[in-house]
């Protein structure tokens, strides 16, 4: 019964009309209806009537024997991606993430010596503050603030080192400039940062990057445990490769 009530809400024309569109894509140059009619499988005919039906409605151009999508496209994926964040789209994947390790996931931006996170999908009580959107936190002593600085320009993460307002908030957290500068180098080759217990006693963190498409780091997520239930070896070995995934998955999801 499902299977036919599907079958009967299945627009054939629709999808294919929109694989049409998806080759079009692929050719920014132009088509000709032959050309169409080969790569969609469609008869040069059935070509012509979804290609001149696009052009009616303003998806796409014809110039002499050759057709193009139109810039509306881009418009309607200007108007999509407008009414929600990358944070918007990612939340099931950091939702994924949290429920597979058991263990809060979150997001966040570097805003001048602070981390400020962006999303968040809580675990259990781990922190004696507690996080949310708009949090801030400092960089330095912080996984997803470690792989932020790391991806600072040389000059930019110098004055950093030289400026920011270093403080202890654990005996573990690392004050001297030189060993903070090492600590940064080490996430930038790693491509992740683990911070133990640095921000508060009990409390480990691990962090990857979220890059666009241009390779600039945006973000970062964590994935935050108390150091009781992981060690850091364990952290590396079992939450890492989850954190990879899911910004594997952020990336491709939102940039590509």
């Amino acid at each position: 019964m499902d299977d036919e009530r599907a079958s009967r809400d299945h627009v054939g024309s629709l999808e294919r009309g929109l694989a049409v569109m998806e080759i079009l894509a692929r050719y920014p140059a132009g088509m000709t209806l032959t050309e169409m009619g080969d790569e969609a499988g469609l008869t040069r005919a059935g070509a012509r009537r979804f290609l001149l039906t696009l052009v009616a409605a303003g998806y796409a151009t014809q110039s002499g024997r050759l057709f193009s999508l139109s810039p509306r496209l881009l418009t309607i994926a200007r108007t999509w991606l407008g009414g929600a964040s990358l944070w918007t789209f990612s939340a099931p994947i950091m939702r994924e993430v949290a429920a597979q390790l058991n263990e809060a996931c979150s997001a966040a931006v570097l805003s001048g010596e602070d981390v400020v996170y962006v999303a968040r999908v809580p675990g259990r009580r781990i922190l004696s503050v507690s996080l949310d959107v708009g949090t801030r936190l400092p960089a330095h002593c912080t996984s997803m603030g470690r792989v932020l600085l790391a991806s600072l320009a040389p000059d930019a993460l110098e004055t950093f080192l030289r400026q920011a307002k270093i403080e202890r908030r654990t005996p573990k957290t690392i004050t001297k400039r030189p060993l903070l500068a090492a600590a940064i180098r080490k996430a930038a080759a790693d491509g992740f940062a683990i911070v133990d217990e640095e921000l508060e006693l009990g409390l480990r963190s691990i962090a990857v990057p979220i890059d666009d498409r241009a390779g600039r780091t945006v973000a970062a997520i964590n994935v935050s445990t108390q150091s009781a239930r992981f060690s850091v070896e364990e952290m590396e070995r079992e939450i890492l490769p989850e954190l990879q995934r899911a910004k594997q998955r952020v990336q491709e999801f939102f940039f590509v």
